[in-house]
């Protein structure tokens, strides 16, 4: 049996970590165009991959293909090189990541032009007999580097350990098995390259019990023709803004056994109408870049949220420390909670959506919320401005998809709910919100998109 990555003898006490112990070289771990990849197919590819990588510290995983995605994940494991995953496949985001880590390079499987610099293209073969490869990571090893998304401010980087995310993903795999009743099948929306994304398609390939459809459907027939790809039990991995539009098609699904959501708040009209359309539970998963996914609820019948085993949060003035297992060092993140007697907790916004203008309160989060809440309104989002007026106070701006509307009927609308400090002014109309891949809404994208066409379709007064 040969190794893909062979112990170095100076390192005979560091500990090592594969694909599950006593995992089949015939278990299917993914799905490619109808059909099934086993174990032993995907370590040839890893195998093939591995080979042809260049001597560096890390690399930029730009694939789409799912299968393509993990086959050069664990290529890179097995080379001791870190997965780069920048907060979208931009070509400014693709040479920051490459900035901060010189000596680095990219690769994905599409042969694109312009290519980043020292651009690796490769295609997986998916199908090859094997050759009794195996995969061995040490524990310690920087299996990836998850940047934030920027929807605060700029993206951070966030290196994640090999065995941490086997913490992680141990947590993940069990709440999908309790779902599924067993072994599942993922078909995810969020691509690979979000943390998110990597923990529920990827992860749970190596480390748990699923086998992910290797697409990255986006439009709701897309969606029903990948699941109809796999056997049951088949669980949807997908976003808030996916969900809303996969209701709205009226797109008949084949039958599956439940929906996991994440990325953005899930509001409970929503999550009740999907659960009611399709007839399965939907859990709602929180967690940040910094911290993987820590905790869960099913938005539809509870508000509180159930924290992994082994997570303990720690509310303070600027936000809640959070200790996990998978994490080496607790980390503060901006969320504010309330810790209930059962072990659950509460959000209560982020410290940086608290608002106090003229010794009145508010928090952006739920000003959005009363923005969705007005009729017309398909979307939209409450911001807080930079810049600050003739008073010293930083203004509230909004931007809003609202065909049919003005600005004059939405802010009138609004009056009925939201204090007059807390009017957004500007309120911008636009086609759509600048989203990125997973529905976020970085904060420099607010601002170009408010400042572009300044016009009829804005309101200040």
């Amino acid at each position: 049996m040969s190794s893909l990555y062979s112990t170095p003898q100076n390192h005979a006490a560091e500990s090592w970590r594969g694909l599950p112990a006593g995992v089949s070289a015939q278990r299917v771990i993914a799905w490619q165009r109808g059909r099934g990849v086993t174990v032993g197919a995907f370590l040839a590819d890893v195998e093939a991959l591995a080979a042809r990588l260049p001597t560096a510290p890390a690399a930029v995983n730009l694939c789409d293909d799912r299968y393509a995605f993990m086959v050069a994940f664990a290529a890179l494991l097995v080379r001791g090189q870190t997965n780069l995953l920048p907060p979208s496949r931009a070509a400014h985001a693709v040479d920051a990541a490459l900035t901060a880590n010189p000596g680095s390079y990219a690769l994905g499987d599409a042969a694109l032009d312009p290519a980043p610099p020292h651009y690796l293209h490769f295609t997986p073969v998916a199908g090859s007999a094997g050759s009794g490869a195996t995969m061995l990571v040490a524990d310690a090893a920087v299996a990836a580097m998850g940047y934030t998304s920027g929807s605060t401010g700029v993206p951070r980087a966030n290196p994640k350990r090999w065995d941490k995310l086997a913490i992680s993903s141990g947590h993940n795999d069990a709440l999908l098995r309790a779902l599924a009743g067993g072994d599942y099948h993922v078909v995810a929306t969020v691509p690979p390259q979000h943390m998110y994304g990597l923990e529920f398609s990827i992860l749970l390939s190596l480390f748990g019990h699923a086998a992910v459809h290797a697409g990255r459907p986006f439009f709701a027939a897309d969606i029903a023709a990948a699941l109809a790809e796999l056997p049951a039990p088949r669980i949807l991995v997908t976003t808030p803004v996916h969900l809303r539009a996969l209701l709205d098609s009226g797109q008949a699904l084949p039958p599956f056994a439940g929906i996991v959501s994440a990325t953005a708040p899930l509001a409970v009209e929503l999550a009740s109408e999907a659960e009611a359309r399709f007839g399965v539970p939907l859990q709602e998963v929180f967690g940040s870049t910094e911290t993987c996914v820590i905790a869960h609820r099913r938005t539809a019948h509870e508000d509180a949220w159930t924290p992994y085993a082994g997570v303990a949060l720690h509310p303070q003035p600027d936000g809640t420390r959070v200790e996990a297992p998978q994490l080496a060092q607790p980390v503060v993140l901006a969320d504010i909670v309330e810790l209930l007697g059962d072990g659950r907790f509460r959000l209560c916004g982020r410290n940086a959506d608290l608002l106090e203008i003229a010794g009145k309160r508010a928090s952006l989060g739920d000003l959005t919320h009363k923005l969705l809440a007005v009729p017309g309104v398909r979307d939209g989002v409450v911001f807080q401005l930079d810049d600050t007026d003739a008073m010293g106070i930083r203004r509230i701006a909004a931007l809003a998809v609202a065909p049919g509307l003005s600005v004059t009927a939405i802010l009138d609308a609004l009056r009925g709910d939201i204090d007059p400090v807390f009017l957004p002014r500007p309120l911008k109309l636009v086609e759509s919100l600048p989203r990125s891949e997973t529905g976020k809404l970085p904060r420099a994208a607010l601002l170009e998109a408010l400042a572009r066409d300044q016009g009829p379709g804005t309101g200040d007064r």
